[in-house]
This record gives C-alpha cells, sequence and structure tokens, in this order.
C-alpha cells in the first residue's frame, strides 16, 4: 500500500490524484473480480490473464513511488509492494498479485479520502477568504479587487458575505455569524462604533464599516497564512515513523529471504513482502496528527504545524503574559465616585460624552461604559485634547474635563480616599470636572478574564505543572493576579528582553509554552517552545511569531488546544503501535507458510482500513471530557450572565452607603439605605432565587448532581440573611425618625460584608458555571 505523506503537496499533483486514484482502483478492481468470475467457469487462463494484468497495472504506479523517493534522497517502503507485486508473478500466485493491486489501489483511495477529511476545516478556511469588496464613493457602490482596499474607505457588506478586512461598524446595528474566528456558532450583533474582524459573516441585513486595515494587514490574512503552513512541517512523532520505515524495509527483506533459505520456498518470501508494507505506522502519524491540526481549527485555534501540535502535547511549562491574557486587555469601569450629593450616571453621561472624539483607549473605555448602561450622550463642542493630560468639552453648556489631575493639598476626603482605593485596586482614575469644580471621578481597571481560573485549572489537568507570569506592569496588581490565580511564579515590571530571558531560563529546563498579546511579546513568543498569540485582537508582529493563534480573545481555547494534542499524538502512537504488531505477527506467520500471499493481501488490507479510521478519531472531541448543555440550559446562562453584568454595576451602593455611615452622615445613610433596600428586594434577591429555583435544578443534569451547586445556594441564603438584617435596621430606623448610633457598628459590619459576599459570589459564579456557555461572556471579553 502507498504511504501518505505529511509533506504539502503541489495543486498539479492533487489534481493529477484526484482522477488517477478513481481509474486505478476502478482497473485493478475489475481486474480481480473478472479474473474471479473467469475461474468460476472453470476459465483457469482466462483468470490468469486478467489477474496477471492487474499485477501488471499496480507495478507502474509502485514503481514510480520508488523513483520518486529516490529522487528525493529516500529508499522508499514502496519498494516493498514493488518485489511483492513482481514475485507473486514469478511464483505463479497470480490472484494474490491481484490482491495486492487492489490493496495498493484502495489504499490510496483511502488515504486521500481520510486526507481530506482530515484537512476539511483547513481548506475551509481558505476557500473561505473573500477575493473583492464592495466599496462605497459618494452614492455609488463599487466591487473592488480586496488589494485595492486602503485604511479609511467605507465598504458594504451584504448579507451572506464575509467581511473583507478589519473595521468599525458605522451602520446602526450588524448582526454577525463569527464561527469561523471562534468556533462558536451563536450570532452576535455589534453597534456602531464597534471592531469588527475580516473572515466574519453577514448573517443578517447589509451594513457598512469603516475600514481599518488593509486586507493583508487584516485578521483574516493571518490566519489564512499559518493555515497554509499548517502542513509544512512533519510533525516529530511522524518523523520518527519514517525513520522507523526506513529500519523497517531491510527488516522485511532479511525475514523474507530467511523464510525462503530456510523452507527452500520463494512463496513464502512473497507472503512476508505482501504483509511487510509499513502503512499502519506511516498513515497513523500523519493523519492523526493532521485531524488534530483540523479539529482544532474548527474551535478558532489555528496551529501552524504538526511539530507545534505535538509540542503542546507534552509541555510543562506555561509562561504568560498578563495584559490581554490574563486580564482583558481593555480598560473597564470599575466604579464611579462623585462629589457629596453628586449624581453617578449624570457623572458618567457628562464624561463620556466629552470623551467621543478621544481616540485614547481609556476614553474609548469610559463612552463603552455609558452606553452598556444606556445613557444618551450629547455631542461635545470646543473639543480640546492634552496628551497626558486628557480632554476637556463643551457638553450641554458645561465645560467638562475628563483626565489626570494632580490633587492639592487640601483636597476633599473623598478625593484621597479614592486615590487610596486606586491604589489599592491596581485602577486607573479618571477625574472629572464641571464647570471647574471636582464633580467626581470614574475608576477604570483591566478586569481578570472570567475564564482565566477555570482554564488553568484544565491546564493542570491536563499536565502542566508550572504556570509562570512576565509582565510588564506594577509589581503590586501582578502579585494580586498571581494570588488569585495561584500562579508558581509572578516576574513583574518586566522588558521584552527580560521576558525573552524569562522564557529562555524556563525552556531550559522543560517544553515550554509562552502565551502573550502584542508588539512587545513577540520576541518571547518566538523564544518559547510553542508560542499562542491571543491573536483576535493581538499584534500582527505577535501573530507572525507564534506557532499558534488563538483566533477569539478567549484563553480555554488554549485548554482545549492543548487537550486536542494530547489526544492526537496519544492516538497516532495508539494505532501505529498496534498496527505495526500485527503487521509483524502477520510476518511471522507468512515466514513459516501459514499465511499464503492471497490471504496476507487481505489481512494486510483490513489492518490499513483498521489503523486509518482509528487515526480520524482525532477529528472528534474526548467525549468523557465534554460537557453538552442543553439549548435552554445555555440560554438560561446567557441570561444570568447578563443580569450580573446589570447587578454588578449597582453593587457600589452597598460600599457608598457603608463610606456616609463611616463619615457620621447618619442622615445621608437613612436615606441611601433605602435605595439598598430597594436595590436588594426589587432586584438582587429575585435574581437569586431565579438562579436556585431555574438555573441550579437545570445544571444537575449536565454537572452530575445537584451538589455541584449546593455551595452557591448556601451562599444565597446568607445572601438573603443579610439582605433581612439591613431590612430590620432600616425598619428600627424609620421608627426611631433616624440611624440610632448603636445601629452603625453593626449596620457597617452587614454593608461591608454583603458588599464582599456578593462580589465573591458572582466571580465563583462566572467562573464555575456561566464559562460553560462562553458565549454569555461580555463582547469586550471583562468579567
Amino acid at each position: 500500500m502507498a504511504v501518505a505523506s505529511s509533506a504539502p503537496k503541489a495543486p498539479w499533483r492533487e489534481r493529477v490524484r484526484t482522477w488517477v486514484e478513481p481509474i486505478f482502483l476502478a482497473v485493478t478492481l475489475t481486474a480481480l473480480v473478472a479474473g474471479g468470475i473467469a475461474w468460476l467457469f472453470d476459465a483457469g487462463a482466462v483468470a490468469d490473464a486478467f489477474w496477471i494484468a492487474g499485477t501488471i497495472v499496480a507495478i507502474v504506479p509502485a514503481t514510480w513511488w520508488v523513483i520518486d523517493a529516490l529522487r528525493r534522497g529516500r529508499v522508499g517502503v514502496d519498494l516493498i509492494a514493488v518485489l511483492s507485486l513482481v514475485g507473486t508473478l514469478l511464483v505463479g500466485e497470480y490472484v494474490a498479485g491481484a490482491l495486492i493491486g487492489v490493496m495498493l489501489a484502495s489504499g490510496q483511495a483511502l488515504d486521500a479520502a481520510a486526507e481530506r477529511r482530515a484537512t476539511k476545516d483547513l481548506r475551509a478556511l481558505l476557500e473561505h477568504a473573500p477575493h473583492t469588496a464592495r466599496r462605497r464613493v459618494g452614492d455609488e457602490v463599487q466591487v473592488v479587487p480586496l488589494g485595492d482596499v486602503v485604511p479609511g474607505d467605507t465598504l458594504v457588506v451584504g448579507p451572506g458575505e464575509v467581511v473583507p478586512v478589519d473595521g468599525w461598524i458605522t451602520s446602526e446595528l450588524a448582526v454577525l455569524d463569527e464561527s469561523v474566528l471562534t468556533g462558536e456558532p451563536m450570532h452576535v450583533q455589534r453597534r456602531t462604533g464597534e471592531a469588527v474582524r475580516s473572515g466574519v459573516v453577514a448573517a443578517g441585513g447589509a451594513f457598512e464599516i469603516h475600514a481599518r486595515a488593509t486586507a493583508e494587514d487584516s485578521t483574516y490574512a493571518g490566519i489564512v497564512r499559518l493555515a497554509r503552513e499548517a502542513a509544512a512541517e512533519s510533525a516529530p512523532v511522524v518523523r520518527i515513523a519514517d525513520r522507523v520505515a526506513a529500519w523497517f524495509l531491510p527488516l522485511s527483506l532479511t525475514v523474507a529471504g530467511l523464510a525462503w533459505l530456510l523452507s527452500g520456498s520463494a512463496t513464502r518470501a512473497v507472503a512476508v513482502l505482501v504483509v511487510a508494507t509499513p502503512c499502519p505506522l506511516l498513515l497513523a502519524a500523519p493523519v492523526a496528527i493532521v485531524s488534530g491540526l483540523s479539529r482544532a481549527s474548527r474551535l478558532g485555534v489555528v496551529i501552524r504545524s504538526g511539530g507545534a501540535l505535538e509540542n503542546l502535547g507534552h509541555a510543562t511549562t506555561l509562561v504568560m503574559d498578563k495584559t490581554g491574557t490574563l486580564t482583558s486587555g481593555r480598560p473597564a469601569g470599575a466604579d464611579i465616585v462623585t462629589a457629596p450629593g453628586g449624581d453617578g450616571a449624570e457623572l458618567l453621561r457628562l464624561a463620556a460624552s466629552a470623551d467621543q472624539l478621544s481616540p485614547h483607549v481609556l476614553a474609548e473605555a469610559i463612552v463603552q461604559e455609558a452606553k452598556m448602561r444606556g445613557l444618551t450622550l450629547s455631542l461635545p463642542t470646543d473639543v480640546a485634547e492634552q496628551a497626558g493630560t486628557g480632554v476637556a468639552a463643551t457638553v450641554d453648556g458645561r465645560r467638562v474635563t475628563v483626565g489626570s489631575l494632580p490633587l492639592p493639598a487640601d483636597a476633599p476626603g473623598w478625593a484621597r480616599a479614592v486615590l487610596s482605593r486606586a491604589a489599592l485596586d491596581g485602577a486607573v482614575v479618571a477625574w472629572v470636572t464641571v464647570d471647574g469644580d471636582l464633580a467626581g471621578a470614574l475608576l477604570l481597571v483591566d478586569p481578570l478574564r472570567r475564564d482565566a481560573a477555570r482554564t488553568l485549572r484544565r491546564l493542570r489537568s491536563a499536565g502542566l505543572d508550572r504556570l509562570v507570569m512576565l509582565t510588564g506592569d506594577r509589581r503590586e496588581p501582578a502579585e494580586e493576579i498571581g494570588s488569585v490565580l495561584g500562579l508558581d511564579g509572578v516576574y513583574a515590571e518586566q522588558t521584552p528582553a527580560d521576558k525573552v530571558n524569562g522564557v529562555r531560563a524556563e525552556r531550559e529546563s522543560a517544553v515550554t509554552v509562552m502565551v502573550g498579546d502584542g508588539v512587545n511579546d513577540a520576541p518571547a513568543l518566538a523564544a518559547a517552545t510553542v508560542g499562542v498569540a491571543m491573536g483576535a485582537r493581538g499584534s500582527t508582529a505577535s501573530s507572525e511569531a507564534a506557532d499558534i493563534v488563538l483566533t477569539t480573545d478567549r484563553l480555554d481555547r488554549l485548554a482545549d488546544a492543548m487537550e486536542i494534542a494530547r489526544r492526537s499524538r496519544r492516538i497516532a502512537v495508539q494505532s501505529a503501535t498496534v498496527g505495526m504488531g500485527l503487521s509483524l505477527v502477520a510476518m511471522g506467520f507468512a515466514a513459516f507458510g501459514y499465511l499464503p500471499p492471497a490471504v496476507g493481501a487481505l489481512l494486510q488490507e483490513g489492518i490499513d482500513v483498521a489503523v486509518i479510521l482509528n487515526a480520524l478519531r482525532a477529528l472528534r472531541g474526548d467525549r468523557d471530557r465534554e460537557l453538552a448543555l442543553p439549548d435552554d440550559t445555555e440560554a438560561m446562562l446567557h441570561r444570568f450572565s447578563a443580569e450580573h453584568d446589570v447587578l454588578r454595576d449597582e453593587l457600589s451602593i452597598l460600599r457608598d452607603t457603608a463610606q456616609l455611615l463611616a463619615s457620621g452622615d447618619r442622615p445621608a445613610a437613612h436615606t441611601a439605605l433605602r435605595r439598598v433596600d430597594a436595590f436588594l428586594f426589587d432586584t438582587l434577591l429575585p435574581h437569586e432565587q431565579a438562579e436556585d429555583s431555574e438555573l441550579y435544578p437545570a445544571l444537575a443534569v449536565p454537572l452530575g448532581s445537584g451538589e455541584a451547586t449546593a455551595t452557591m445556594s448556601r451562599m444565597h441564603a446568607e445572601i438573603d440573611r443579610l439582605s433581612r438584617r439591613l431590612r430590620t435596621h432600616l425598619a428600627q430606623a424609620d421608627a426611631a425618625g433616624g440611624l440610632r448610633p448603636d445601629q452603625c457598628d453593626d449596620l457597617l459590619a452587614c454593608l461591608y460584608g454583603l458588599y464582599a459576599l456578593l462580589r465573591l459570589h458572582f466571580v465563583q459564579e462566572e467562573e464555575n458555571y456561566f464559562t460553560l456557555a462562553p458565549e454569555a461572556e461580555r463582547a469586550d471579553g471583562s468579567a
């Protein structure tokens, strides 16, 4: 049987192969069947003629395979096939020769079918790439070659069309199918100003985008380049198979020679050669590895080569950047603090209105936060922006500034508290002034990814025993994240050169994977055994330097890729070992005369088919590890996740009320306590009760039992207890005409305790349950 090559084939070879293989199989099969019919009618000479013709037809391509291997400096194992074919003619085993011919032809067909099946998803990536774009100039829409698109062009994307370049949506709404990049089947909605990546499909009506990159520099072009390279390098297990096969050729010839010499029967030597072709070894490895590459691409993981896939499979150390890898990489609003008597929503609206025209990443985060809260922004006028300071603009007749601000020594207590809290939380402060007066502050943080803790636990279970973070960020926030995630090492304030040295040091002692995002991570990615780029919004430099690109901003895809890598390698080795073992046993039986050539040909064909089918199992996931969620349960997770995003923004009311109480302003604290009571009993507790009665019972089946959610139900009970305790305090204060001094200590304990409990409870639910339905995460990836 001819052996599959792991190297990519030239296009002309592919075209020739598509029409030669069916003809080869049809001719050899016809010769075998026609000979069989003639033999049944006692026409022995005619039968032999058909079988001899089938054998000669098979000798021609088998000889070509040997010559082709020799031209490339290799002694191909196809030499065994040629010798066995010629041997059947010499010893008069014509039916065996015809069977070998069918075996070779069917093997080629099986090999091609397996390769097409294994590379289906990789080829789909290439075929999906657009070649033209619709560019609008004024009222005219022109279809132009993709290479003519430049940043700044306005492009129209029709229903069902592929977004040609990276850009920003300028239409009111775009419904997108991002499954090609993310592997997720759910359609997503993007609105005006949101980023859109090339390669996604318009799943709704037509919309317009503002191009921000050429096609060559866009997301999908980089993915296509990686997909084209995916089969260019043989995996280590494939190269080992090639070396073993090279030793197998002289072994087979030696056994065949000894069988002939000791028995005096040339037929035994031919029988040995018939079952000696090491197809199980040479087919199992490339089919399993390419199947793994294909399955990974289906999940939004593009792997540059089989070697990278296999190295990932036996890595033991993971080195990570922080920003954009463990955190979302995008600032998000953590809290709004106003001067006494201020309105938080109005403060955010004014700040976001002023920031609308600023390209700064913090301004973008403030505007996004306001839009998520449904605030209506005003168009700013007289906008002035100064680098390093911020934005000043007139909004609704008031002069608003947003940005950094040196606080005077006599700054009010609330402002000094903001600075202290920002230092502890690792937050950036955007001060807001209105008509020259300090009105409040917006605290922005780079939030930890929801899936970070769960993914790192999965990676540890997959075989990684050392997790290290290298970051250029300050030591305090870096060590806080390291503590939360249980990392084995945290190195902060690292320059790009420091990162490279750190990765090299880890690589000296173990197979090391480096995950990063951004230009400064590119050298470290190149220095690692396997470099992984968070490519959905990472820089071109980091994607080009990486061996693996995660096409979606989801860290859990790395765990998926690692599981795929380990499973693919395990299946490859398993198939090769079992298949070669069967072939060696068959050679032994043939050498002692218990396996005639014709029977040996049939047996070898069965072994080959079994090996290919087993290797194709790498296309499927490990069903023991897959968690199947019913559609209604997944929709429920999405719903409760969205409610969390709303509730989280309201939790600050607990802390604000406690601060009023701590400052001694009991009348204001009494009023705020009424708002707390309304929030708890009208919004929060109904949400928790719905989780207990709807979500947790639905999760009991996929998670195995109700015990998986029992601790969360216990936390719900504690949340309910503290809420009712606060209501009791409110009733006592209402009866007494105000908060009594003796209530303050217990009120502070309840407010701060409930605030901390809810924050922890939200994080636990999001990590343990909401990440089971990844689409439930916010569009910006933050928690």
